[in-house]
């Protein structure tokens, strides 16, 4: 029988921490085993001190969450009650934060587990005119107690069309006969092409990186490049880049970067083509730019549909860091977890401080007032993934590459 415990670390008949009386347990009752099982799958994400106490990150709720989805594939009213009791908070805002995100699957006290293997099969409108729609009408009678076949948004795998997900792997143009027999959640698989490190820096590249380093390449200077240049964010809004650059570096400091990856409009996978090709295109990008707005710390926040890419980063991302080219600022990586409204910048925000993604009312924008309350630069991954070949050649030649009077390639 699983031992149960009131939620907290005061065991009734102990004092409270406020000294009025004794600490009489309230709500849920804690599983110490979950909070065994808990503790263990968190163990390399926890901040410990010297004596072992656990230090609760509360921006990295969403993403332990994940750790406990990946691990179970679901979340349990018992393993979030453990989770609330590692944080130190309210059942009822781990639960807020959980049940907002569609890549969570939360199971009450009593309900039922989701099957153990999901598929996801896209049935946005590019999959819809492959026949998504109907390939998963025909595998609906195949579902068990062990798979699951499920409807799901734009997956960013529009020129593979049908795609699917089973688990963490994406399916390319998925078939019939290729899902119909599933019974194990599959892994995600690195992009076979993705051009890694060390051809990257055989390439030319982070060659620019040091020259701003080392002041080669003056902050003035790329600055001006970027200016002169007709880079816009390629994420939507269209802000001039070097002009965001230079507001956000004239904020006061402590300032903060946020790369948004989260592209979730149907029919747009761009930055997963760009990051699959030549990650380190963007990553020398997010460097560049840390370094001339003078950024302490700069979080990739990626789109949980393209678990692929998050793997490629997180490989590459160590080898930049393991090479010293990073010492200037701290790298964080984040998934989303199937909100589309993460794609909006403050809502972005909102889910790197591990909230639920609900946008903010503005001023202060988020250049003033970001990430921790503190000025945010905000860039798209397609934006920072220009700003080497720019500064290397100059803003006439990215400009002169436009048509139709709007400068510049874009996808």
């Amino acid at each position: 029988m699983n031992e149960m415990h009131p939620i907290g670390d005061r065991q009734q008949g102990q004092k409270s921490s406020r000294g009025k009386g004794k600490y009489k347990p309230k709500g849920r009752m804690l599983d110490l085993d979950a909070l065994a099982e808990v503790r263990s799958l968190l163990d390399g994400l926890l901040v410990k001190s010297p004596g072992g106490e656990i230090t609760p990150q509360r921006d990295m709720l969403i993403e332990y969450l994940h750790v406990i989805q990946d691990a179970h594939k679901h979340l349990s009213a018992r393993h979030l009650a453990a989770l609330a009791d590692i944080m130190r908070l309210p059942m009822a805002e781990i639960w807020e934060v959980a049940s907002f995100y569609d890549h969570f699957d939360l199971v009450r006290e009593g309900e039922t587990a989701p099957a153990a293997c999901t598929v996801r099969v896209c049935t946005s409108l590019s999959c819809m005119m492959a026949g998504g729609e109907s390939l998963l009408e025909k595998l609906r009678p195949y579902a068990s107690q062990d798979v699951r076949f499920v409807p799901a948004p734009c997956i960013g795998a529009c020129d593979k069309a049908p795609a699917a997900a089973i688990g963490h792997q994406l399916v390319e143009h998925a078939s019939f006969d290729a899902l119909k027999d599933v019974r194990m959640a599959g892994h995600a698989e690195i992009p076979d092409g993705a051009k890694g490190f060390d051809a990257y820096c055989a390439d030319g590249g982070y060659q620019t990186l040091k020259a701003v380093l080392d002041g080669s390449r003056s902050r003035e200077e790329v600055l001006g490049i970027m200016d002169e240049a007709a880079l816009r964010g390629l994420g939507g809004a269209g802000f001039p880049t070097g002009r965001k650059w230079r507001i956000v570096g004239d904020q006061p400091g402590p300032r903060l970067m946020a790369v948004n990856g989260d592209e979730g409009e149907p029919g747009t996978f761009k930055d997963r083509l760009y990051l699959s090709d030549d990650p380190h295109r963007m990553i020398e990008g997010i460097l560049i730019a840390a370094h001339v707005v003078g950024v302490d710390a700069c979080y990739v926040y990626m789109r949980d549909e393209y678990p692929e890419i998050i793997a490629l980063l997180r490989r590459e991302i160590a080898l930049v860091e393991a090479a010293g080219l990073a010492d200037h600022v701290k790298l964080h990586l984040r998934r989303g977890a199937g909100a589309y409204i993460c794609g909006e910048e403050s809502a972005m925000i909102e889910s790197i401080e591990g909230k639920r993604g609900l946008p903010r009312h503005r001023p202060p924008y988020v250049a003033q007032k970001g990430i921790f309350d503190r000025p945010t630069l905000v860039n798209n991954v397609e934006t920072l993934y220009w700003v080497r070949d720019i500064i290397e050649n100059g803003a006439e030649w990215f400009n002169a590459k436009g048509k139709d009077s709007h400068p510049g390639p874009r996808s």
